[in-house]
């Protein structure tokens, strides 16, 4: 086992002895009773140009061997969406190329990819609402090109530019009559992106579950399902009960899954997390509990994950994707710290460190004594003594 001294939040250096028990991530088949996507990050190539502002250059080896490791574990990859940092250094260039050579690796080996489709294209200077459906659409097409089950993003443009929820249904319906098979819509809280704030038409959420249930009974056959990441678990519920047979809710709430996913008496939701890049052995062998009945091993997985979670989102919680960066890190699927946008400087050096205890606690570290030697050497090299 090895021992680090970490930092907290109040400037203390203490002892923490890691348990050393590696994560088991022998591959595992699709979980039968769920259907579960993990949104992956995208990995930096640490010897290009990848500063604020600058086109995003990827290391394109690590970036498409990370989603193969996802699906390895059985899971999902949800792609070229906000953990991918859309609209925080990943720009459409980079994004469309990401969305083909994920889409090839995707078929080639029969997995599930679903990839976010936006107007971050978009030149600001003139956006209207026809613009963006514009730029909805041109992404559309380069999403079912590659394969791939599109994710129709909530966009800082439509929020932008949109008058009421007319316009919202203007856009949407435009969209879903074009889609060539079902998609997957997207309601991002403005936890996530203030940006967002009265998405839909409404200033409260709570005003918008009715008229986005009804616009999706409206295009049921174009709707596949919804991904809600509000972090109100009560709301995701009320409107997991309002939507059409057949339309799944895939919960975004990076809080509440673990309840989310089991469900009640009336339904559960499916997953479309960020959370699960970072815990993805943990959270798949806990989908597979599940399909055995077994809820108290699920349980037993899944909610040791919940601190983390809630750490690696807290306030701001867009920020949440360098601790998901940090985690791959540590685990070994990439050789650097990096971010496009220089992004790994977003957390500091105590969030970091509190991410790995919490890790260790919920045993997601795969090879335990790697994330020691990394985490030793980030320690040093910010100054504070082993």
């Amino acid at each position: 086992m090895s021992t680090l001294r970490l930092p907290s939040p109040d400037g203390a250096v203490a002892p923490y002895t890691l348990t050393g028990a590696p994560a088991d991530t022998s591959p595992l088949p699709p979980a039968r009773s769920r259907v579960a996507y993990a949104a992956a990050h995208v990995v930096a190539d640490p010897a290009a140009p990848n500063a604020p502002g600058a086109p995003a250059r990827l290391d394109w080896e690590a970036t498409l061997a990370f989603r193969h490791h996802l699906w390895d574990q059985g899971l999902g990859v949800a792609d070229a969406m906000d953990t991918a940092q859309r609209g925080m250094g990943l720009d459409w260039e980079a994004t469309a190329e990401l969305i083909r050579r994920s889409g090839a690796e995707a078929a080639a080996r029969g997995a599930a990819l679903a990839c976010g489709v936006g107007t971050d294209q978009l030149d600001s200077s003139h956006v209207d609402l026809e613009s963006v459906i514009t730029a909805y659409g041109e992404q559309l097409d380069v999403v079912q090109g590659a394969g791939a089950t599109p994710v129709l993003m909530a966009s800082r443009a439509l929020a932008a530019v949109a008058q009421g929820p007319g316009d919202y249904a203007k856009a949407y319906g435009r969209l879903l009559r074009r889609a060539e098979r079902p998609v997957v819509l997207h309601w991002l809280g403005t936890a996530f992106d203030p940006a967002l704030a009265g998405y839909w038409g409404f200033a409260d959420p709570a005003e918008a579950i009715e008229p986005v249930a009804a616009l999706i009974a409206e295009h049921a056959d174009a709707v596949e399902g919804i991904k809600v990441s509000l972090l109100d678990a009560a709301l995701e519920v009320r409107l997991r009960r309002l939507l059409p047979e057949g339309v799944r809710l895939y919960t975004g709430d990076d809080f509440n899954y673990p309840d989310l996913v089991l469900g009640d008496e009336q339904g559960h939701s499916h997953a479309l997390l960020g959370i699960f890049a970072a815990i993805g052995p943990a959270a798949a062998r806990a989908l597979a509990a599940l399909d055995e009945g077994d809820t108290g091993r699920y349980r037993a997985l899944m909610d040791p994950t919940v601190p983390l979670a809630r750490h690696l989102f807290a306030a701001p919680t867009f920020y949440y994707k360098t601790g998901i960066t940090f985690l791959a890190w540590l685990n070994g699927h990439q050789k650097g710290f990096h971010m496009v946008g220089g992004l790994h400087s977003a957390r500091d050096l105590p969030h970091l460190a509190q991410a790995l205890r919490l890790a260790d606690a919920a045993g997601v570290l795969s090879d335990p004594d790697l994330a020691a030697a990394r985490m030793r050497a980030l320690l040093q090299v910010s100054g504070v003594d082993q």
